[in-house]
């Protein structure tokens, strides 16, 4: 609940080309048609629109670091969680609510209402009191397994870049 609420610096830029394969780079491309070049959203999302078309609703994914740090304990033998990065800020409904844009080097991302309740791969790799922290009651709106986001803006994040909300004129 301390973490900054704006302007943190990211973390862990992670790839996913292929289901349980982590690549780390210095920087990511974004585009709003296409997510991710070199991600697997376009052709294997595990979230499809009533059309069959990928959820832009999970373009990109974002995790806090004190939650990585919690329950990424082996990180030796446990793979990377797999969020596209990893940030110090509180990604709860109250300070990111749906629809928030934000700002990540010439990338702009709307947060999403698609919400990330840790797949059965969270359970396996960081125990069942992992996934049960996340859902507990009164967890849920923390978004402890992270937020989603939707690529509003196509551009290029970069490690040490600083995600800050777009306040709008009307807030």
């Amino acid at each position: 609940m301390a973490a900054p609420k704006d302007g943190a610096a990211i973390d862990f830029l992670c790839l996913r080309p292929a289901r349980n394969e982590r690549r780390f780079v210095d920087q990511i491309s974004l585009t709003c048609d296409r997510g991710i070049p070199g991600e697997r959203w376009l052709d294997a999302p595990w979230l499809r629109t009533t059309d069959g078309a990928p959820h832009p609703g999970i373009q990109v994914s974002i995790l806090s670091q004190r939650v990585l740090d919690l329950v990424w304990t082996d990180r030796q033998k446990t793979e990377h969680p797999g969020d596209t990065f990893v940030v110090d800020m509180d990604l709860s409904l109250t300070n990111l609510p749906t629809g928030q844009l934000l700002q990540v080097g010439t990338a702009i991302l709307m947060v999403s209402d698609v919400f990330n309740d840790g797949c059965v791969k969270w359970k396996v790799r960081y125990g069942a009191a992992a996934k049960d922290w996340i859902t507990a009651p009164g967890h849920p709106e923390l978004r402890l397994r992270g937020i989603l986001c939707s690529i509003e803006q196509g551009g290029v994040i970069r490690t040490g870049d600083v995600l800050r909300k777009i306040v709008s004129p009307m807030r």
